[in-house]
């Protein structure tokens, strides 16, 4: 399921606690729908789809590195081509989910990542979702 299209999924117009209509395949820890792009967006960084990753936030996206507070990214076109060149292109590249926090529109993932240092490390995202879609995403690295 790409992200961009899950506006029209009517799953979205479902009560809390339904949630027969998504897709048995995506993991997600809660029944909330602020979950749904955070997961399909980690899905498509570890199948390296830079397409399938940029699609699940919004054109206007904003990436921060804590605990700076002005943004080191902005927008798709920019996620895109970082993705591409600094991340999609290692082979071993894989984000490890250890733990998944939902609160309201704000998704908290710790992660292990693979392939980008000689050893694996962990970081935490905190993305927050508009819509349906991932409209900032803050990094904090464990080191």
């Amino acid at each position: 399921m790409r992200c961009a299209s899950l506006a029209a999924d009517d799953a979205w117009a479902r009560p809390p606690g339904v949630l027969q209509a998504l897709p048995a395949n995506m993991p997600l820890t809660t029944d909330n729908p602020a979950e749904v792009p955070v997961q399909e967006q980690l899905e498509a960084y570890n199948a390296h789809d830079v397409a399938r990753f940029v699609a699940c936030y919004t054109e206007d996206v904003q990436i921060y590195r804590l605990p700076g507070t002005e943004p080191v990214m902005t927008g798709r076109a920019a996620m895109a081509e970082h993705y591409s060149k600094h991340r999609f292109s290692i082979p071993t590249l894989h984000a490890e989910l250890v733990k998944r926090m939902v609160m309201g529109n704000k998704v908290i993932d710790h992660e292990r990542i693979h392939g980008v240092r000689e050893q694996p490390y962990e970081a935490a995202a905190i993305y927050e979702v508009q819509g349906t879609l991932i409209k900032t995403v803050w990094f904090l690295n464990a080191d």
